[in-house]
């Protein structure tokens, strides 16, 4: 028996024994008696009698083992010209004195506070002030409009804003505090008081009363003790990307999320004191919260933040450079990066030029991992590639490899095997289990483990209504796929991504993977468009590799008759063009659904997560009905 199956096991036959010994890893106050409330299910709570301080595992703790020297956070900035290092010493006294400050104006245990700020260092330590507070902090994605901020601020009422005069771009500045000032004229509560990072680049104008200078604020504040709180109290409201309306606020409480972030580090991730991880991502989505700036803290090791891009800042050998630079031993990044720096450079030449011998695994997720990404980074790395798979909802893996537990077969396509806490089930239209082999909709068998989501923020019917009832004792998460023989899960994409053509059901992810497997090819999507015939056909829509020497229309010719010969006449597939761009949301997913909503002649609003309005406006024309 492989660790990996030693585990599961474990957890299968006792769940509560298990969760109970992973919380020994986590410093409490008062450490739990009980494991788990599941008095009210569909409502379930971990660790319900507990108590404890995520920032004192962050930091404190390590400091009073002896670690204070140790560095835990590393600043990397190419698009500011500016690295900076803090130690486990130094970053509790900055929480501790950003703490103070926020308490001073007014912030205390279970107050919201938003943090509206780039990647830079006071953003890691505004979120570990909060949660030294026992605040309840919601970070908001740095540029966000206007609009998409007021009704994050309506719905969290948050007494404080945390953010900055801008944020850098590789070719501009991007002011916030306009963005900010708007977004409470338009917001119906408002904020006692506003803290401002004052970056050199560009410095923004305070208004009296309101407003207060990040830097002297902190500086002059005393340093703050931790506050202990309820394990089952809220540590931050996430909001997920897309929603119209009243935002959906995901919810992540303390003591569960310590128990799941210390587990997985170890068990998933193979990180402990002393060791590097690089989780590429923006704090404002999931990844960023979970594995750039708690988990790593949590587990003693080094974290580190970056302000750049993968391409661009300067070239597509940026990545490389922050693994030599910075000894990392863990990368965890989207696969659309790894795609842009594929396109960049497919030869993967400049990876070559640097010593990435401390690199151990990379790990993707975020968006579906096509077998010819996987192909090529292991080719040019060297080194498992592990695509997990998980959710905003879920706060870390659902499946994966378990690369601290056991080096498992990959698979290309696959993320492996489901995660202890997580039963995986493929289940049919009316609920039943589905075979090996067959698709169907991917659901989670209740409770959900520790570091998922208890519920929606101020909104258990919501909670219920778009999780939960489906399937009587599932958790619905709207992904489709299956599982192999081995066990292995298949994820093929949204469950809306499934193209009805005259009744075949198709995968998209299917037909994406046979575009994605041609050598020309960097990225591609495939969204179904309304036919009066058909009901629906495919549409597929392609960026090609930098300095492939082919025509756009030879290419499309190969495509659909490489659909044809691996899929067969019935995908239907008789269009694909190339373009310069895909439209993606900041985390590096591809906006299919708007995409297929332009094909069918309607007018999408435009998301307000997107990266580049200006590549939706170019595709605009090319996805026209009549085009």
């Amino acid at each position: 028996m492989g660790e990996y199956r030693r585990a599961y096991d474990d957890w299968q036959a006792d769940p509560e024994g298990f969760w109970g010994a992973a919380a020994e890893a986590v410093t409490w106050t008062r450490p739990p008696v009980r494991v788990l409330d599941a008095g009210t299910p569909p409502f379930y709570r971990w660790f319900p009698d507990a108590e404890l301080n995520t920032s004192v595992n962050a930091l404190d703790r390590h400091v009073d083992a002896g670690r204070g020297d140790a560095t835990a956070l590393v600043y990397d900035s190419p698009v500011a010209g500016t690295t900076r290092r803090l130690t486990f010493a130094q970053l509790t006294d900055e929480v501790a004195r950003a703490a103070g400050a926020l308490a001073s104006l007014g912030v205390g245990r279970g107050d919201r506070v938003i943090i509206y700020l780039p990647m830079i260092p006071e953003a890691v330590v505004a979120m570990l002030a909060c949660a030294r507070l026992g605040a309840v902090h919601s970070v908001v994605f740095g540029g966000f409009a206007a609009p998409e901020l007021a009704a994050r601020i309506d719905d969290a009422r948050p007494v404080a804003i945390v953010s900055a005069s801008c944020g850098i771009e590789p070719t501009r500045l991007v002011p916030y505090k306009p963005m900010l000032d708007e977004a409470i004229a338009l917001a119906t509560h408002k904020p006692a008081a506003c803290v401002i990072v004052q970056r050199e680049q560009q410095r923004c104008e305070l208004l009296a009363g309101r407003d207060h200078d990040w830097e002297p604020l902190v500086t002059a504040a005393p340093p703050h003790p931790a506050v202990p709180v309820a394990a089952t109290d809220p540590l931050y409201i996430l909001y997920t990307s897309g929603t119209t309306g009243r935002p959906k606020g995901i919810v992540r409480d303390n003591g569960g999320h310590a128990v799941a972030m210390a587990w997985s580090m170890r068990n998933v991730y193979g990180i402990g004191p002393g060791d590097v991880m690089w989780a590429a991502s923006d704090i404002g989505w999931a990844v960023g919260h979970s594995y750039t700036v708690y988990a790593p803290l949590i587990a003693g090791a080094t974290t580190i933040l970056y302000e750049g891009k993968p391409v661009g800042t300067p070239d597509a050998g940026a990545f490389w450079r922050v693994i030599a630079e910075h000894g990392v031993n863990i990368l965890f990044t989207a696969p659309t990066a790894i795609r842009a720096i594929k396109k960049e450079d497919p030869a993967g030449a400049l990876a070559g030029r640097y010593d990435l011998a401390s690199l151990r695994a990379l790990f993707l997720a975020g968006e579906r991992l096509d077998p010819a990404t996987f192909d090529w980074a292991t080719a040019v790395l060297g080194l498992p590639v592990i695509d997990n798979w998980w959710q905003t909802e879920t706060g870390w893996a659902i499946c994966s490899s378990p690369f601290g537990l056991e080096r498992m077969p990959l698979k290309a396509g696959s993320p492996s095997v489901p995660m202890p806490g997580y039963d995986v089930r493929v289940l049919g239209p009316a609920g039943e289990e589905v075979a090996a082999g067959v698709e169907g909709a991917i659901c989670l068998r209740l409770p959900l483990p520790p570091g998922t989501l208890p519920t929606l923020w101020e909104d258990d019917d919501r909670y219920v209504a778009s999780y939960l009832s489906a399937f009587a004792g599932y958790y619905l998460t709207g992904d489709g796929g299956f599982v192999d023989d081995d066990g292995y899960l298949y994820v093929l994409g949204r469950t809306d991504d499934v193209i009805n053509v005259a009744g075949h059901r198709l995968s998209a992810g299917s037909m994406e993977a046979v575009l994605a497997s041609h050598p020309a090819v960097a990225e591609c999507a495939v969204v179904g468009v309304a036919d009066t015939f058909k009901g629906q056909v495919p549409r597929g829509l392609v960026v090609m590799k930098s300095g492939v020497e082919t025509s756009s229309a030879a290419l499309e010719a190969e495509l659909v008759a490489l659909v044809r010969a691996e899929i067969g006449p019935v995908a239907a597939l008789r269009r694909v063009d190339v373009v310069a761009a895909l439209p993606k949301t900041r985390s590096g997913k591809i906006l299919r659904r708007t995409m297929r909503e332009l094909a069918d002649g309607r007018s999408p609003a435009v998301p307000s997560t997107i990266e580049d309005v200006a590549v939706l406006d170019a595709i605009r024309p090319v996805l026209a009905p009549d085009s």
